[in-house]
C-alpha cells in the first residue's frame, strides 16, 4: 500500500433504532468489529445522549473506529481508520452492518498519507515512544470509558460505568441498572437517572422522615411508586407502622432493584409489606376513605406511567383516602431544571388540601439535574413542619438508625426556602 493509511467513511442506513440507541450495544459491536479486524484494542470513550444517540470512539493500535448514531433516523455514520497493511477496514465494516441489523449502506475508502506526495523527514523525537506495543491477538485488558448521558436540551449529567447489569424494555418503559465507579450502582428508566447508591438516601430519607417525625404515630401507609425499595425501606424503620402498601405499576423496576440494588431492597421480604403490581392512580380511586395516615407519592417525572401523578383527579383522591390528621409527601421535581411542574404541583396541591396546609421541603442530591431537589408535603389539619417538630424525638431517631442524610437540623432547614422559590411559588 502507497499510503500510511486506510481510511472508510461509512454511512449505515435503515437500522434498528433500538440498537443505536443503546451505548452498551454500539460500544461493545465497534470494540468486537476492531478485533475481528485484527486490531488491537487500546481503549473505548462512548457516550449515550438523552433522548436517544450515541456516540464514541475505539482507540485501536492501528489507529481508531468511530461513531456517533441517529436513532430517529435509523442512521449511523461511521469512521474506519487503519494504519499500515495489518488490518482490513472492510471487515469491521461487514461486522457492524450485521450488528446494526442495516439494510442500506454506502461506503468510501481513502488511502490517506499517500507516500506518491510525501519525503520522509529525518525528524528524531527528544523522547522516544519506546514502550513495548501489546502484541496482536493477545489478551489484555481494554480501558472503556462509556458513559451515560441524562440531559434535556440545555444541560446534562454524564456518569462512566463498567457494564449494564440489567436492560429490560417493556410496553410501560426501559429499564436499565449500571454499574458505576463513582456512584455504585444505578437505577435508570427510560434514559433518566431515577437513583444511585452513593446518594439515594438523600431522596428516600427526606421523602419519610420528615412526614413521619410530624405524625404523632403512623400505622397504615400507602406508597405510590416507589418500585427500588428506599421509601419503603425507610417508613419501616418506625415501629408503630403496622402495614404498608406499596403500589408500583412496573414489576421489572422492583425485580432489577433486588438482584442488583440490595441496599435499597432489603425491605421487600417485610411482613408488614403488601406489594401490589398495578395502577397507582386506579388503586387510590378505589381506596376506602380515610384508611391511611400517610400517602407517598414517589414517582418519576410526569412522563410515561407516571404522568397521570401530578393531575388534581389523583390528588382528590388521595385526600379522600387520607384520615382526618393525614398527610401527603409527593416528589415535586426542581424549582431549578422542571420550574413549571414544581410551581403546578405546588397550586394544585393548594387547591386540594388548602392554602395553608402545604409546604415545599428542599434536598439535595447530585445525580439529578441541577443537584436541588423538592417534595411537596400536605396535610389534611393546619400544620407548621418547622414549630411541630419534636426536634430531640427527631435527633434521638437519626442517631438510632445511622441515618445518612436526615437530622433535626436538615428538618428545619430543609423547610426554609430560598427567596427565589417564594417568588416562584407566590409564597
Amino acid at each position: 500500500m502507497n499510503a500510511l493509511g486506510r481510511h472508510i467513511l461509512v454511512e449505515f442506513t435503515d437500522c434498528n433504532a433500538d440498537i443505536l440507541n443503546d451505548v452498551d450495544i454500539v460500544e461493545k459491536s465497534m470494540v468486537e468489529a476492531a478485533k475481528t479486524a485484527g486490531a488491537t484494542v487500546i481503549n473505548s470513550t462512548f457516550h449515550h445522549f438523552s433522548p436517544w444517540g450515541v456516540s464514541g470512539v475505539v482507540v485501536i493500535q492501528e489507529s481508531h473506529l468511530a461513531i456517533h448514531t441517529w436513532p430517529e433516523y435509523r442512521y449511523a455514520a461511521v469512521d474506519l481508520f487503519t494504519c499500515g497493511e495489518t488490518v482490513d477496514p472492510w471487515v469491521s465494516f461487514e461486522f457492524l452492518k450485521k450488528a446494526f441489523k442495516s439494510n442500506k449502506f454506502s461506503a468510501i475508502e481513502m488511502n490517506r498519507g499517500s507516500l506518491h506526495v510525501m519525503k520522509r523527514d529525518d525528524f528524531q523525537p527528544k523522547k522516544r515512544n519506546d514502550s513495548a506495543p501489546i502484541a496482536p491477538n493477545t489478551a489484555h485488558k481494554i480501558a472503556r470509558n462509556v458513559w451515560f448521558t441524562d440531559k434535556d436540551e440545555q444541560q446534562a449529567l454524564s456518569l462512566r460505568y463498567n457494564e449494564v447489569l440489567f436492560n429490560e424494555t417493556n410496553p410501560l418503559q426501559q429499564v436499565r441498572v449500571f454499574d458505576t465507579p463513582s456512584f455504585g450502582k444505578m437505577l435508570t428508566i427510560n434514559n433518566m437517572v431515577m437513583c444511585t447508591e452513593r446518594d439515594e438516601a438523600h431522596y428516600h430519607e427526606m421523602i419519610v422522615h420528615p412526614a413521619m417525625q410530624l405524625l404523632e404515630k403512623a400505622e397504615n401507609i400507602l406508597v405510590i411508586g416507589g418500585g427500588d425499595g428506599g421509601t419503603i425501606r425507610e417508613v419501616l424503620k418506625y415501629p408503630s407502622v403496622k402495614k404498608v402498601t406499596m403500589v408500583e405499576i412496573d414489576e421489572a423496576v422492583v425485580r432489577a432493584s433486588k438482584a442488583h440494588l440490595p441496599t435499597l431492597s432489603s425491605a421487600f421480604d417485610n411482613p408488614k409489606l403488601e406489594l401490589i403490581i398495578g395502577d397507582g392512580i386506579e388503586f387510590v380511586k378505589k381506596a376506602q376513605e380515610a384508611s391511611y395516615d400517610l400517602v407517598i407519592v414517589d414517582g418519576s417525572d410526569p412522563v410515561g406511567p407516571a404522568e397521570g401523578l401530578f393531575t388534581s383527579a389523583f390528588y382528590k383522591d388521595c385526600y379522600r383516602s387520607l384520615k382526618s390528621h393525614g398527610m401527603l409527601v409527593s416528589q415535586g421535581e426542581s424549582p431549578l431544571f422542571h420550574q413549571r411542574t414544581f410551581v403546578d404541583l405546588h397550586r394544585c396541591l393548594k387547591g386540594v388540601f388548602g392554602q395553608q396546609n402545604v409546604n415545599t421541603l428542599l434536598f439535595y442530591a447530585s445525580s439529578y439535574p441541577t443537584g436541588m431537589w423538592s417534595f411537596q408535603v400536605a396535610s389534611k389539619k393546619a400544620f407548621n413542619p418547622i414549630q411541630d417538630l419534636n426536634s430531640e424525638k427527631a435527633e434521638a431517631f437519626s442517631k438510632q438508625n445511622n441515618l445518612h442524610y436526615y437530622n433535626e437540623g436538615v428538618h428545619t432547614g430543609a423547610f426554609a426556602v430560598p427567596n427565589f422559590v417564594k417568588k416562584m411559588l407566590e409564597l
